[in-house]
């Protein structure tokens, strides 16, 4: 069987979030994050090699906090989502804090991913449908074509929102066969009590389809996909109004681009799994309370690493 990789994202400041660091709050009845859980149903579907994204000074925690016990039983890379990583004959801009964005952070995989994987984001619970789905994806052998084939779980809308505020999702559109059309960056999305809508800095709300199929950040890729990044990296940079310093170069944005000049296919893999994640500090006891739940009903054990 092929080797296939799981790519955590974890390398986000979670400004949101308050004090802490987000990624590695328990979750568990034992101290379990969310990524345990997440690397759990990976490995279950078939992934044999585990990295995570993350910055250079929080590998001490990431280390301790998750990485010791995931160690035991699947290969565990880390790789370093640095703000000054850039391609030559480009400098950070002065006063640039903000991390490059989602695209950046796979780009630094280059040179560790050499199969094809699965990225997803560190503090999102996606539920074991979606890892078997896009691993089953990820191993069939896709005959030759101009387009690179990848593939993307769809979310339902109303499956992902938070009680304690606005999120972003990518709203898709897809063909009657299932392929990405495409994929809008949508931010602020709320819950209402008719189901959702796009919330404007001045309050007005556009209510959007609570059944539509979002992005999640959860994309099943190609390894030359890296390689494409990078090009598409060096576009952005190049594309940068002098001061800006908190344009992001994000995963979706950039699909869709490709999309749009016929480079890639993408393959939606419906599922109606509900997501739970930490956007901001309140929803750390609806998780809890979410994780308990999956425990009560067989789900997961009690000791999820008893599981493995």
């Amino acid at each position: 069987m092929k080797d296939t990789t799981l790519v955590i994202m974890a390398a986000g400041i979670g400004s949101r979030f308050g004090k802490g660091i987000k990624q590695l709050e328990p979750m568990g009845p034992n101290g379990e994050i969310i990524m345990d859980y997440s690397i759990h149903d990976a490995i279950k579907a078939g992934f044999n090699k585990v990295v995570f994204i993350i910055r250079k000074d929080l590998e001490k925690d990431f280390r301790e906090t998750i990485g010791k016990r995931v160690e035991k039983l699947v290969d565990v890379r880390y790789v370093f989502q640095e703000l000054d990583a850039l391609p030559e004959g480009f400098q950070k801009p002065e006063g640039r804090t903000k991390p490059w964005g989602t695209g950046q952070a796979v780009l630094s995989c280059k040179g560790t991913v050499n199969e094809p994987f699965v990225v997803i984001n560190a503090d999102d619970y996606y539920g074991k449908e979606p890892f078997v789905k896009l691993h089953e994806y990820l191993i069939q052998e896709h005959p030759e074509q101009k387009a690179m084939p990848i593939c993307m779980a769809g979310f339902i809308l109303g499956n992902t929102l938070s009680d304690n505020g606005g999120v972003t999702r990518g709203i898709c559109s897809m063909d009657e066969e299932g392929n990405l059309t495409t994929v809008h960056e949508t931010k602020n999305i709320v819950k209402t009590e008719d189901g959702a809508a796009i919330e404007q800095e001045d309050g007005a709300r556009t209510p959007v389809d609570v059944n539509a199929r979002v992005s999640m950040n959860m994309w099943g890729l190609q390894p030359e996909f890296i390689d494409v990044l990078e090009e598409g990296f060096v576009e952005f940079l190049s594309g940068q109004k002098e001061g800006d310093l908190k344009g992001e170069y994000l995963l979706p944005i950039y699909i869709d681009e490709l999309l749009q000049k016929g480079r890639v296919s993408v393959k939606v893999l419906d599922t109606t799994a509900e997501w739970f994640g930490v956007t901001y500090a309140e929803d750390k006891a609806a998780v809890a309370e979410a994780i308990r739940k999956l425990i009560d009903q067989g789900v997961y054990s009690e000791n999820l690493y008893e599981q493995q």
